[in-house]
């Protein structure tokens, strides 16, 4: 009875060190099983890529406002089901010049999916990416850049790579509910080849909406330039 009690305890931990494992890895920033990652991009020159997750709704306006006034091209890494919902808000983005990722149909998180539900969240992004208009090539971020196998190995299959980003001011709650505080974080993060992660196709991300003038501002008057993120891994 002892030694059962002894093989079930070790059994216990094992699995909770295993899961404990993939948590780590499916949210690394610097490894995955398969095919390329990118945080940002190897370069000496001064050029960042800013990119907004989710959407499009009906605070894309607001954004392209701000961008035109800025000359600034973004990537918006958008889902499918909400490119499906505000198909007109998606085909402006595109018809400004701007890149449409793929970041993914429902936002699930892609760890422990089937190859089904990947490959269905996937490619049924990327038609409805294509009915909005944009023919460049379609990147790909993972909701909460969530990767662990059977998306990366998808993904290494049909040549494209995991993106994710190296700068994300609104991870810390103290940051994000303040545009000043993303302004100087951002600011005092950056480096050549950063990618930039927000927020801002909500009301609640107000504060990320506030500070994207300021940031475009802020690196522009340290010698910065903006590319898509196509323009930036490519």
């Amino acid at each position: 009875m002892k030694k059962v009690v002894i093989y079930t305890s070790f059994v216990i931990i094992l699995l909770i060190g295993l899961a404990y494992s993939g948590l780590k890895l499916s949210s690394s920033r610097d490894f995955q099983f398969f095919g390329g990652l990118v945080t940002r991009a190897d370069t000496s020159e001064k050029v960042v890529a800013l990119t907004f997750d989710d959407g499009p709704t009906d605070q894309t306006d607001k954004i392209l406002t701000i961008l035109k006034e800025e000359e600034v091209k973004a990537t918006f890494f958008v889902t499918g089901r909400e490119v499906e919902e505000n198909l007109k808000e998606a085909k402006e983005i595109v018809a400004e010049g701007h890149e449409l990722g793929n970041h993914s149909y429902s936002h699930e998180r892609m760890v422990l999916k089937t190859p089904s539900f990947i490959r269905n969240e996937i490619e049924s992004t990327d038609k409805l990416i294509r009915k909005a208009g944009y023919e460049g090539k379609i990147q790909f971020r993972p909701p909460y850049g969530k990767k662990l196998i059977g998306l990366p190995y998808y993904l290494d299959k049909h040549d494209r790579k995991t993106i994710l980003w190296n700068i994300e001011p609104e991870t810390y709650p103290e940051i994000a509910s303040d545009s000043t505080k993303i302004v100087k974080d951002v600011s005092e993060n950056i480096q050549p080849g950063s990618i930039i992660l927000l927020h801002v196709m909500y009301d609640s991300r107000r504060e990320s909406m506030k500070s994207v003038k300021g940031i475009i501002q802020e690196l522009k008057g340290k010698g910065y330039t903006f590319k898509t993120v196509s323009e930036l891994v490519e």
